[in-house]
């Protein structure tokens, strides 16, 4: 099975495209109240990179899922860089993950899945670069532990590369990305495409369960 090829920067022809409008992102739910300070404040300038809500949520859900079990997960970002304004911005369409070896503080692919996660690359329906990686550290907060940074400089070391570090348990979720040596972290937005329905973010509301329906039923 031929296997996945990593482009670099070098290979990769930038185009120039307007990233997703304001009235069609969001910022994500479990950002801290300092971050969401920082994201009103980016909002004019545009971001560095912008999340599918249905990438959003296949993280999300994937990371509350292995917390249960108290257990790590990771995964690929797929989607594309582009210019607005001379600007560099990265987009995330989706993500794709295979089995994994995991603890509460460890995690890699499975030796023995990686043909899985080859076969879900191929069955990818768009154009894409692997714009970074994700994982969760269920409990212990978002960061970048020495592991982490040693993944991000070996496998993921272009600007445009990010890293998701999740939270379920906190509900908490940061990005980061290397600025030569250093880590620094990256405000990023949740978008949808038009005609989706859209993120609701921190509006989401919970539905509201009637305790006796029968009761209901009857008095109409």
């Amino acid at each position: 099975m031929k296997q996945p090829r990593i482009l670099g920067a070098e290979e990769i022809r930038i185009e120039e495209r307007q990233p997703p409008p304001s009235e069609r992102t969001k910022p994500h739910k479990w950002l801290s109240a300092k971050d969401l300070e920082e994201f009103k404040r980016q909002e004019k300038e545009g971001y560095e990179l912008y999340i599918s809500k249905v990438a959003e949520e296949k993280m999300r859900n994937h990371s509350l899922h292995f917390a249960e079990m108290q257990k790590e997960v990771m995964g690929l970002l797929l989607g594309w860089i582009y210019k607005n304004g001379g600007k560099e911005y990265s987009i995330v369409k989706d993500v794709v993950t295979t089995d994994l070896e995991s603890s509460s503080v460890h995690v890699r692919f499975d030796r023995n899945a990686f043909e899985k996660l080859f076969v879900s690359l191929e069955e990818v329906g768009f154009n894409y670069l692997v714009v970074g990686w994700y994982h969760s550290h269920p409990g212990y907060g978002c960061f970048m532990s020495s592991t982490d940074v040693y993944t991000q400089r070996s496998l993921f070391k272009s600007s445009w590369h990010t890293a998701i570090v999740i939270d379920p348990v906190n509900k908490e979720i940061k990005a980061f990305y290397l600025d030569g040596r250093a880590i620094k972290t990256r405000n990023f937005a949740i978008y949808w495409d038009e005609y989706e329905n859209p993120y609701y973010g921190t509006r989401v509301k919970k539905r509201e369960l009637r305790s006796d329906p029968d009761r209901v039923a009857s008095s109409q």
